[in-house]
C-alpha cells in the first residue's frame, strides 16, 4: 500500500457547479414502476444533473473556479499549480488544463497538467498537489475535478444510464508549514476491463464496427463507445478494499477512528456505501451522502458532497475528515485531512 503523508498543505476552499437540467429516475422507461422504485431505494439515485450539448467538464470546473477565486479573494498571479482531472476532456489534443489557464487568465508561470482518473480522481489529485505545493513556499494550487459522464453511457442501457451526472469542482490549496494531508492510494490493474468503454483510443480506434449496437441482455444495448459497468464485480471490490484502506491510513498514522467528523465517501451506490460503513463500525450520521438528488458523478463526487452537504460545517467549524474515492482503473484511495474554516462556496447551476 501507498501509505504516506505530505507536510506544508492545507485545503482552503472548494466550490462546485451542476448543469441545471434535472432527470428523474422515476421517468426512467427501461425500468418498471416496481424496479424504479427499488433502483431508487437500494442505489439510493432519484435524480441526475444532465450537461446540455457543447457543455463540457471544462466549463463546469471553470466555472466553480471562477467563484471560488472571488469568494477566496485570491490574486490570480499567486497560481502556480493547475490540475485538472477527468476523463471527458475537450480534446484529446491539446490537454483540457492549458485551456483552463488560459479562461481563468492564470499567470504563465503557473504550471498545468491533466489526469486521466475518474472515481478516485479527487483524492489522487490532491495527493498529487500536495506533492508539488509542498516545497513551494506561498505557493497555491488548483485541484479542477469533474466529468460529463452522461455523453459517455448509452440510454438504452439500465445499468449505466440512472446512475450518472455530471459535475464540476474547484479546490483551493496553499503552502502552510503548520499542516499535511496523509494518503494510502491502491491499484489492481487486472480488473481494468470492469468499467471500460472499449473503443475511442489507441488500441481500438474508432470504426464502422464502434457504432453497432449490440444487446446484451434485456435493457442494456450499447455499442463500443459506450461505458460497459460490471456492476456486481465493483459492488464485490468495493467490499473488498475500502474498509481495509482506510482502516490501515488510519492505524498506519495512529488516528483514532472517533475522531473523525465525516467520512465522505464516493456516491456510487447506496447499498454499497451503506454495507461499507457498517464495515467500518461508523455512525450513520458520520456519513454524508449526495447521490439521491446528484447522482454518480464520477471523480466530482467527493467534493460535491462536501459542498452540498457540509457547506455550513466546513465554513463555520475544525473538522477532520477521511476522503476516500474507489472505481475505474481499478484504483482506490483514501485520505485524512484537518480543515479549519474553509471558504465553501454556494452550488452554482449553470
Amino acid at each position: 500500500m501507498a501509505v504516506f503523508t505530505v507536510p506544508n498543505v492545507k485545503l482552503s476552499g472548494i466550490a462546485a457547479c451542476v448543469p441545471k437540467r434535472i432527470e428523474d429516475n422515476k421517468d426512467f422507461a427501461l425500468l418498471s414502476e416496481k424496479e424504479r422504485e427499488l433502483f431508487i431505494k437500494t442505489v439510493g439515485i432519484r435524480y441526475r444533473r444532465v450537461a446540455e450539448q457543447g457543455v463540457t467538464a471544462s466549463d463546469l470546473c471553470f466555472t466553480a473556479a471562477e467563484k471560488l477565486l472571488s469568494d477566496l479573494n485570491w490574486s490570480r498571479d499567486e497560481i502556480k499549480i493547475l490540475v485538472f482531472i477527468t476523463q471527458t476532456p475537450d480534446y484529446l489534443i491539446p490537454n483540457t488544463s492549458s485551456i483552463l489557464q488560459e479562461r481563468l487568465k492564470l499567470s504563465k508561470n503557473c504550471l498545468a497538467f491533466d489526469i486521466n482518473l475518474g472515481c478516485s480522481g479527487y483524492v489522487y489529485g490532491l495527493s498529487v498537489v500536495s506533492g508539488l505545493l509542498q516545497n513551494m513556499v506561498d505557493g497555491k494550487a488548483l485541484l479542477l475535478v469533474g466529468d460529463i459522464s452522461t455523453k459517455t453511457i448509452s440510454m438504452q442501457d439500465k445499468s449505466t444510464a440512472p446512475l450518472f451526472s455530471d459535475a464540476g469542482t474547484a479546490t483551493a490549496l496553499e503552502f502552510s508549514a503548520n499542516n499535511q494531508i496523509y494518503f494510502n492510494l491502491q491499484t489492481d490493474g487486472k480488473e481494468f476491463e470492469d468499467i471500460i468503454i472499449p473503443d475511442g483510443g489507441y488500441r481500438n480506434q474508432v470504426s464502422e464496427k464502434s457504432f453497432e449496437v449490440k444487446e446484451y441482455e434485456g435493457g442494456i444495448l450499447r455499442n463500443d463507445l459506450a461505458m460497459k459497468l460490471d456492476g456486481l464485480k465493483i459492488f464485490n471490490f468495493a467490499l473488498r478494499e475500502i474498509a481495509p484502506n482506510i482502516n490501515t491510513l488510519l492505524a498506519e498514522n495512529k488516528i483514532e477512528k472517533s475522531s473523525i467528523d465525516y467520512f465522505v465517501f464516493h456516491q456510487a451506490n447506496l447499498l454499497m456505501l451503506e454495507s461499507v460503513r457498517m464495515k467500518l463500525q461508523i455512525e450513520a450520521e458520520k456519513v454524508p451522502y449526495s447521490l439521491y438528488d446528484y447522482g454518480n458523478t464520477s471523480s466530482a463526487t467527493v467534493p460535491l458532497t462536501m459542498v452540498v452537504k457540509l457547506r455550513e460545517q466546513l465554513t463555520k467549524q475544525n473538522l477532520n475528515l477521511i476522503l476516500s474515492g474507489f472505481g475505474v482503473g481499478l484504483s482506490w484511495g483514501s485520505a485524512y485531512i484537518e480543515t479549519e474554516k474553509i471558504v465553501c462556496s454556494e452550488l452554482i447551476d449553470l
